[in-house]
C-alpha cells in the first residue's frame, strides 16, 4: 500500500492508503475533512470539488495515489484563520444561495476557481461553468447573484 504525502489545507499530511482510496476518500476518511461531500459516486454532481494545485477538480475522479505532492484546498480551508469567511462563502450566505447545503462545498470551490480564470464574469458566463455542479434546491439565481456579489469583493 502506497504511503501519500500532499499539503491539505497548509498543513503537511501523509497516510498509509489503500491503492483505490479515491482522494475523496482520503479527504473524508482519513482526514476527517467532512465538508467535502460524495453526492453521486459517478462524478456528475459536483459537491466534492477541491482545489488541486490551484485548479478545481472532483475529488471523486481521482485516485490519492494521484495527488502525492500536491497542494489541496478544501472548503474548511477556505476561511482565514482567523475564522473570517472567503468572500466566495460570504456572498454565498449574504444572497441565500444555498439551502439544504449539500452542494454548497463544491459549488463555493467551483466558483472560486471560475472567478480565477473570469474575474468578472456575466450571468452566462457563471451558469455555463457552474453547469458540472448540481443544485436541487435554489434555482441557481440566488448562486449567480452570489458569485457576482464575490467577484467584486475578489477585485478590491
Amino acid at each position: 500500500m502506497p504511503t501519500v504525502s500532499m499539503t491539505v489545507n497548509g498543513k503537511s499530511v501523509g497516510k498509509t492508503v489503500e491503492d483505490r482510496t479515491l482522494l475523496v476518500q482520503f479527504l473524508r476518511q482519513d482526514l476527517g475533512l467532512t465538508g467535502t461531500h460524495v453526492g453521486c459516486d459517478t462524478s456528475q454532481c459536483g459537491a466534492c470539488v477541491v482545489d488541486v494545485n490551484g485548479h478545481a477538480v472532483k475529488a471523486c475522479t481521482l485516485l490519492a495515489a494521484q495527488t502525492e505532492g500536491a497542494r489541496v484546498t478544501t472548503i474548511e480551508g477556505l476561511a482565514a484563520a482567523d475564522g473570517a469567511l472567503h468572500p466566495m462563502q460570504q456572498a454565498f450566505m449574504d444572497n441565500h444561495a444555498l439551502q439544504c447545503g449539500f452542494c454548497t462545498p463544491g459549488m463555493v470551490m467551483s466558483a472560486v476557481d471560475l472567478l480565477k480564470r473570469h474575474p468578472n464574469p456575466d450571468e452566462q458566463t457563471i451558469r455555463r461553468e457552474l453547469e458540472g455542479n448540481l443544485c436541487r434546491c435554489t434555482g441557481y439565481h440566488n448562486i449567480v447573484k452570489a458569485v457576482q456579489q464575490a467577484a467584486k469583493a475578489m477585485a478590491r
